[in-house]
């Protein structure tokens, strides 16, 4: 197979795939609402360097978290940047980046990659190198660079150097009544038995 042949292909797949992902958010499921009214929390971190002030940035060091309501960051540093307004505008983790969040209805989603780039002030998050985002009951994604939106769960991704996106699609539980509904009814056999004793005649004494 010649080199043409294969990038046309690999691109191809590519394209095929994302038309699949473009299909799955046509359904997306909203994220928690109440997550963007809470605080930005830093849980943990080992150290840190900086100070809250308008157009600073602030490094955290060594098993970092932060929190927001039920989004969670983690990594193994992160820059923290407050704009002019002195509000959380961006936050930079690099090294076992993860995020994690629960949606309305209580699903998790997660994502991990080498480095996390989340926009405070839109809610989104993207992850390049390696990345990887699971959607509790709706499937996972993997590429270089996917981009996931904390406030829709909409979910987009790309891929370089003729990689591919990869993704798997839960199929929709199916209900559990098909299953009883063939069971047929048990025999009346022990109803009958007494009836049948009932029916039958007497000894006659002996003579």
């Amino acid at each position: 197979m010649t080199s043409t042949a294969s990038s046309f292909r690999t691109h191809g797949m590519l394209r095929l795939a994302l038309l699949v992902l473009g299909a799955l958010l046509l359904q997306p499921a909203l994220a928690r609402k109440d997550d963007r009214s809470q605080p930005m929390r830093v849980v943990h971190a080992d150290s840190f360097s900086g100070f809250n002030a308008p157009n600073s940035v602030t490094t955290l060091n060594g098993h970092v978290e932060l929190s927001q309501g039920t989004l969670k960051i983690t990594g193994d540093l992160a820059k923290i940047y407050v704009d002019g307004n002195q509000q959380l505008s961006r936050i930079v983790v690099t090294g076992n980046a993860h995020i994690q969040q629960l949606d309305d209805a209580g699903n998790l989603m997660s994502g991990d990659a080498r480095t996390l780039d989340y926009d405070n002030i839109k809610g989104i998050a993207t992850l390049k190198g390696q990345a990887a985002v699971h959607q509790q009951g709706r499937g996972e994604a993997h590429g270089d660079t996917l981009t996931y939106n904390t406030q829709t769960s909409e979910m987009t991704g790309s891929s370089g150097n003729d990689g591919m996106v990869h993704m798997i699609f839960l199929p929709k539980p199916q209900p559990a009544t098909a299953h009883s509904a063939t069971i047929p009814p048990a025999p009346a056999s022990s109803a009958a038995a007494p009836a049948a004793a009932a029916s039958s005649p007497a000894p006659q004494g002996q003579h």
